[in-house]
């Protein structure tokens, strides 16, 4: 039934508006008990003790659990100040207690008020520090879109400049100008290295980075090996291989180790060696993937920013680093949930560990993972 007098288009509310309380129940229960201990401390005078202390605790701990601002706050502690007080100056007019018992209240009003200004102090901080967590995950963000972005976008016309260049330095090739082509070809195909690889780091915090299978590392190992071999003229070593099973994005994997062989190749000279390993941990919970080379080896002083980006140490030659390589082994190491560690001295080579989570050991092939004349024979027929 339409109420006649009802203006048409009005609608009555469909429920009744909430109504917001300024207190919690908590108040509400500190109240109560705090007025029965007022009650008390009249009733009771001898004993005004106990129930004067019982109110200043509760309002301690209340104020743990709301944190008033100052203002407010100060208005309780003048109620409670006052309430307190007017009950023992109750006691002290009719002689139940002396007239020094009205001391303690300005006390604990000064106790109390000192954990306040603590408290506001805490609060404060703490504030700050989200406020300062919450821009720098916003500039970090931000970064890693730019990163990903100027890499994305800075691909092709690089691709594009690095194949005229190869062009021409196919038509200059034997006249004077060859070696100046020859610095831009190297250079561009730095620069391409280094925007594929600002792409990798940029995009390893996010979700969808990875796109893990069952990974047997042992077999996978030899496959990496029989691809390097070729492209450089050191001693390559195959070495121990224990059969793990690792879950692991074959491609960014594949990033990793390459730039590790390729950090190898850079600081090695002709035929000296480069091995890899495969090994289980003690605990049979990690794969450590070795690559180890005895060429020039890391001063103490660079092995604890070595992981860092454009970081680049010297070498024995050839083509400048992008100095996002080693960073690139860490982001994608830390992604798949392991670690990457180093071991270096100068004149002595360096040992490379890929530390990465087992998911299973293949059974009953210990024995024949650890026959060198096999591996070997198996690289032979990739």
């Amino acid at each position: 039934m339409r109420w006649p007098h009802r203006p048409p288009g009005l609608r009555w509310p469909a429920r009744a508006p909430r109504v917001h309380w300024p207190f919690a129940w908590v108040d509400v229960a500190w109240v109560a008990f705090s007025l029965a201990n007022l009650a008390a401390i009249v009733i009771f005078s001898h004993w005004e003790t106990i129930p004067f202390h019982f109110i200043w605790i509760s309002l301690t701990l209340l104020y743990g659990f709301r944190v008033w601002s100052t203002k407010p706050t100060a208005w309780v502690l003048a109620v409670v100040m006052i309430t307190t007080a007017t009950a023992i100056g109750w006691d002290v007019f009719h002689g139940a207690q002396t007239v020094d018992e009205l001391n303690e209240v300005p006390l604990m009003a000064a106790m109390f008020w000192l954990m306040v200004w603590h408290a506001q102090r805490r609060l404060a901080a703490d504030n700050e520090r989200d406020l300062v967590s919450d821009e720098n995950a916003r500039l970090l963000a931000t970064q890693r879109r730019f990163l990903q972005d100027a890499s994305h976008q800075l691909r092709t016309p690089i691709t594009i400049a690095l194949g005229h260049a190869e062009l021409l330095a196919g038509e200059l090739a034997g006249r004077p100008e060859a070696r100046d082509i020859q610095v831009v070809v190297g250079e561009l195909a730095r620069l391409r290295r280094l925007g594929e690889r600002l792409l990798v780091i940029a995009a390893s915090e996010d979700p969808d980075f990875l796109h893990p299978e069952p990974v047997a590392l042992d077999s996978y190992t030899i496959e990496v090996f029989g691809k390097w071999r070729p492209t450089a003229d050191r001693r390559w070593v195959l070495g121990r291989l224990d059969p793990v099973i690792i879950d692991a994005d074959r491609e960014r994997l594949g990033l990793a180790v390459d730039a590790l062989l390729e950090n190898a190749v850079r600081h090695t000279a002709r035929g000296e060696e480069i091995r890899l390993s495969v090994l289980r941990s003690w605990d049979g919970e990690c794969a450590r993937m070795i690559v180890a080379d005895g060429g020039e080896g890391i001063l103490p002083a660079e092995l604890d920013r070595i992981f860092e980006r454009f970081r680049t140490g010297s070498q024995l030659g050839g083509t400048r680093g992008t100095g996002l390589g080693l960073a690139l082994v860490r982001a994608v190491a830390r992604a798949h949930g392991g670690e990457v560690r180093v071991c270096s001295s100068p004149g002595e080579g360096s040992e490379f560990e890929l530390l990465l989570p087992i998911v299973a050991t293949p059974p009953a092939t210990t024995d024949r993972a650890d026959s060198g004349e096999e591996k070997l024979a198996r690289v032979e027929e990739l």
